[in-house]
């Protein structure tokens, strides 16, 4: 169930928003094993004039930017796999901004099972109610 807030150095564009968020969905989903229907993404966008590296706008740079924030539940992905994910996150969204600035970032916060959740559930719930079942079979 991980949570995707993106933002991204472009004007606005719904066209934008949806090809960004299929794509990172995408990915989340194959690289990371997430589940494409409780994944949610959300896209904003700093005007390029606005977004500074190193004391230079990107509008300076005549380079685009993005920075992702993931939050996926502890212990569900090795470092192998968020290192796989921030090589194709970087590469795919290169081909649909244009040309990156290298400071474009990736963060994966590794949340704690107990202190997240939907639907008014926490992850460790939804964990320890899928092991019911095989817990019945042993016994």
């Amino acid at each position: 169930m991980p949570i995707l807030q993106v933002k991204l150095s472009a004007p606005s564009s719904s066209t934008l928003s949806q090809q960004v968020a299929a794509a990172l969905g995408e990915l989340t989903a194959r690289v990371l094993g997430k589940q494409p229907d409780v994944t949610v993404v959300t896209v904003d966008y700093v005007d390029p004039a606005h977004w500074l590296v190193g004391g230079r706008s990107l509008a300076g740079h005549g380079l685009t930017s993005f920075f992702l924030d993931i939050k996926v539940t502890e212990g569900t992905n090795t470092k192998d796999e968020k290192a796989a994910y921030q090589r194709q996150v970087f590469a795919r969204l290169s081909e649909l901004l244009g040309p990156l600035h290298p400071v474009s970032y990736v963060l994966v916060h590794d949340v704690r099972a107990e202190a997240w959740g939907y639907e008014g559930l926490t992850q460790e719930f939804r964990y320890v109610q899928r092991q019911l079942p095989a817990v019945a079979v042993d016994r």
